[in-house]
């Protein structure tokens, strides 16, 4: 068994590529916070995280088939949601109808590098204490 293989490891790595691509979105919109008729875009994984783990908070247990020959355990549906981009069409921030506030942009940039500063300190820990425990030295 891969101990890097656990759930707590997934969900760090599904956080670091959503953060990783939530940077390429708020980047793009940067770029084009003055071409006309550009409309923003967004990443939404967190929401849908919160919904996944939120279906399986009802004291069901789950569990992930490595073969067909295995028994499922739950309703099996334990796979992490995918990052979605989307795109805000509704409103327009100036004349020439493009919607970048590049102020708050700026904002989101330094709150998900700050995330993913912290999910890649979250996952180093984690390694760090695996090697402990293997190694037995503290």
């Amino acid at each position: 068994m891969n101990l890097l293989n656990g759930a707590t490891f997934g969900r760090m790595e599904a956080a670091v590529l959503a953060a990783e691509m939530r940077q390429r979105v708020i980047s793009n919109n940067v770029a084009n916070a003055d071409t006309p008729h550009f409309k923003r875009s967004e990443v939404l994984f967190e929401q849908l995280l919160e919904q996944a783990m939120g279906n399986q908070k009802d004291g069901q247990l789950t569990g992930i088939r490595t073969n067909s020959k295995h028994i499922a355990i739950g309703n099996g549906s334990s796979s992490l949601p995918i990052p979605k981009i989307i795109t805000d069409e509704t409103t327009s921030m100036n004349n020439n109808e493009n919607n970048v506030d590049i102020d708050r942009e700026m904002s989101l940039l330094a709150k998900n590098q700050l995330s993913y500063n912290l999910y890649i300190q979250q996952i180093n820990h984690e390694v760090k204490m695996m090697r402990t425990a293997i190694e037995g030295r503290a």
